[in-house]
């Protein structure tokens, strides 16, 4: 799916928002500067969160709580071993599932491995501007448009 600039992805990511649901697992992959903490405000808005949303690039991760489901983002590119991201991802699952939160996870090529069931997208710069969006569901079909 083609998105020509901010508001498109914005809008993408409300658009997306509801089809997640508590306990949902959202892995987004991309170079820097793609749109991926763009995206992930736009899922807030769509679940009314109030909160800023911010890329938790040092923080880790950030939580929010205002919304009609919680969100827990986190934002792994700093770390640099499998086992300090499968540290950081299962401690902020066990909050995720204590929460009844949805999970978005930055940069997960260290721990995709270590989960089941979650949705993939990967954005990519387009020929001369704008992002290329595929979402892939948990069962691995291209399935949003």
């Amino acid at each position: 799916m083609f998105v020509e600039n901010l508001t498109g992805t914005l809008n993408l990511g409300k658009k997306f928002s509801y089809k997640l649901n508590p306990l949902s697992i959202v892995l987004l992959q991309g170079p820097i500067g793609a749109g991926k903490t763009s995206f992930v405000q736009g899922i807030a808005k769509g679940l009314s969160i109030s909160e800023d949303i911010t890329s938790p690039t040092f923080a880790l991760s950030h939580h929010y709580s205002s919304g009609k489901i919680p969100l827990i983002h986190l934002d792994l590119y700093r770390l640099e071993n499998v086992s300090s991201a499968k540290e950081v991802f299962f401690s902020e699952e066990e909050e995720a599932l204590q929460r009844q939160a949805i999970l978005i996870i930055e940069w997960p090529e260290l721990i995709e491995p270590y989960i089941d069931n979650f949705w993939k997208i990967e954005i990519t710069y387009a020929k001369h501007y704008g992002r290329h969006y595929e979402i892939r569901d948990p069962k691995n079909l291209i399935t949003f448009s």
